[in-house]
């Protein structure tokens, strides 16, 4: 009898350790879900895609100093000009457009004839912080993460990192948040996104 309890408690202590192993998460396999899924995904300068030409007024910095920091990278040409104003005389205007190395540099969107935006090379995830179940079945997680990106020589400079905060968060690491679920292909993203986002100016 006493042979008898043994073997049961040994057979239900195996199925407990059992069961916790396969409930066991390995970070690796949610890093390589997260690679996949940025895999072809660039990051780029602006949010959405914008048009060249295009005019700013010189008095207004929120709008000139974006585009004046790629100029100074070679990504831009300025060219000053004066726009009337009706009944009020005119005003000064900085007109930017490609330069060749700007051309070069250009991801141009296909959906919009003349739109584009500068991007980089797809997110390299380079942490995973945090995660936690989200159903009682441990099939789907929500994952805190960082991933970084590799930026190009002309996005590597001071005066580009100040217009564009974003970018600085690139080098360093940008913290962000995903949904993945257990499929029978392995981990699946459903979304992710940045946990704190710098507007583009």
């Amino acid at each position: 009898m006493r042979a008898m309890r043994f073997a049961i408690y040994l057979t239900s202590a195996a199925g407990f350790v059992t069961g916790c192993h396969s409930n066991t998460v390995d970070n690796g396999a949610f890093k390589s879900a997260l690679n996949n899924y940025y895999s072809g995904r660039q990051e780029c300068l602006w949010s959405t895609p914008i048009k060249f030409p295009v005019q700013a007024d010189t008095s207004n910095e929120d709008q000139t100093k974006g585009f004046d920091a790629l100029t100074g990278a070679g990504l831009l040409q300025r060219t000053p000009g004066e726009k009337s104003r009706f009944l009020i005389g005119s005003k000064q205007v900085n007109n930017y457009d490609l330069s060749d190395k700007g051309r070069s540099n250009w991801t141009a969107d296909t959906s919009q004839p003349g739109y584009g935006n500068f991007c980089f090379s797809a997110p390299q995830v380079t942490s995973i912080d945090s995660y936690s179940p989200s159903d009682s079945d441990a099939t789907q997680y929500s994952v805190i993460y960082h991933y970084s990106v590799g930026l190009p020589g002309w996005a590597n400079n001071a005066e580009i990192k100040t217009a564009f905060p974003r970018v600085a968060n690139f080098s360093g690491g940008e913290a962000a948040t995903a949904a993945l679920t257990k499929s029978s292909n392995g981990w699946q993203v459903q979304n992710a996104s940045t946990v704190a986002a710098n507007p583009a100016p």
